[in-house]
């Protein structure tokens, strides 16, 4: 019987700290402008909605690119540059230049955050969805 109430209490203050540290995550979030211990780059305006390709890119974008390059794509200070920025616009680094930094990585060019390095558990596929993503953002953010 102690074993159950023991495991009743673990359930309930787990229950209890995912709630709070979920709240906390989305506020970090919706605030949009501090990720983790790092400054945005830039405040990165929503779109109202996703198309069906770009939703799956964001789920992707969440587990493989949002550690350096933010939660919405804005960048973190001393890490990794915003993507939704006029120079990743497709007429300056089109679709290819991102299928590219994945597989192969990136050396340092247009800001000092280091080099890229490749990504490895992606497809192309996967980075389709990501673009798709990505160049939503960035129309929602008058970037053509």
């Amino acid at each position: 019987m102690k074993l159950i109430y023991t495991l009743g209490i673990m359930v309930i203050v787990g229950a209890f700290g995912y709630s709070f540290w979920s709240n906390k995550n989305q506020a970090n979030q919706d605030n949009n402008l501090k990720v983790g211990n790092n400054m945005a780059l830039t405040k990165v305006v929503l779109p109202s909605t996703f198309s069906p390709n770009a939703k799956v890119g964001k789920l992707a974008y969440k587990i493989n690119c949002a550690n350096c390059h933010g939660i919405n794509a804005e960048g973190q200070d001393g890490i990794a540059p915003p993507l939704v920025h006029k120079i990743y616009e497709p007429s300056h680094h089109g679709d290819e230049s991102f299928q590219r930094a994945v597989s192969m990585g990136v050396q340092s060019h247009h800001w000092r955050f280091g080099n890229m390095p490749s990504i490895e558990d992606l497809t192309r596929g996967d980075v389709v969805m990501i673009i798709a993503y990505i160049r939503e953002l960035q129309r929602a953010n008058g970037i053509n």
